[in-house]
């Protein structure tokens, strides 16, 4: 497989979850909008407070792979802008490489909490007292596929580096919005 076809096959998935992940948004914000309005003749679902936090979380961890091959993680490229493109392409390996080690790491600490969770059948503390399991999966699961894009993309830059790409790899990891900072 070639690099442009793995990254294009990552960026497919990762706009079709941004989707899936879209409706759900839009769902939670329409039961929270319900409640309000059931609130205004003295009734209520109670919890979409609860329900839409857990919403945000499970959003944000299957978010950031969208995010990053879209290239919209903030960096700080003060440096890296300064440099020719071999320089750019080091900073953006290097950059890669960091980020996949820490969300490898964050997945993988996600694990413990979620066997604890079901060892010891949690249940939040609210009053609809739900079972942890069943937020912190989905949750655990958008860690482990953001870990995943992150290994998957570097390995795509270090394909087109080797091809001698330097302009593809810069597309693929480096900074949106570069090229009218360069010129």
């Amino acid at each position: 497989m070639t690099a442009e076809r793995l990254l294009d096959l990552l960026r497919r998935a990762n706009r079709r979850i941004a989707v899936a992940v879209g409706i759900g948004l839009l769902a939670c914000a329409a039961f929270v909008l319900l409640d309000i309005l059931l609130r205004q003749v003295g009734a209520s679902f109670g919890g979409t407070d609860e329900i839409s936090g857990y919403a945000m979380a499970i959003a944000s961890s299957w978010g950031m792979g969208y995010a990053l091959l879209e290239l919209g993680h903030v960096r700080i490229d003060v440096l890296r802008t300064q440099l020719a493109q071999k320089g750019r392409v080091l900073f953006d390996l290097f950059s890669m490489l960091l980020m996949s080690g820490t969300v490898t790491l964050i997945a993988l600490r996600c694990w413990p909490v979620l066997e604890k969770s079901i060892k010891n059948s949690s249940r939040a503390n609210t009053p609809l007292e739900t079972p942890l399991w069943l937020v912190q999966t989905p949750w655990i699961a958008g860690w482990i596929w953001f870990a995943l894009m992150t290994w998957l993309t570097l390995l795509a830059a270090l394909m087109l580096v080797l091809k001698g790409r330097l302009g593809a790899v810069e597309d693929a990891i480096g900074t949106f919005g570069e090229a009218e900072g360069l010129k």
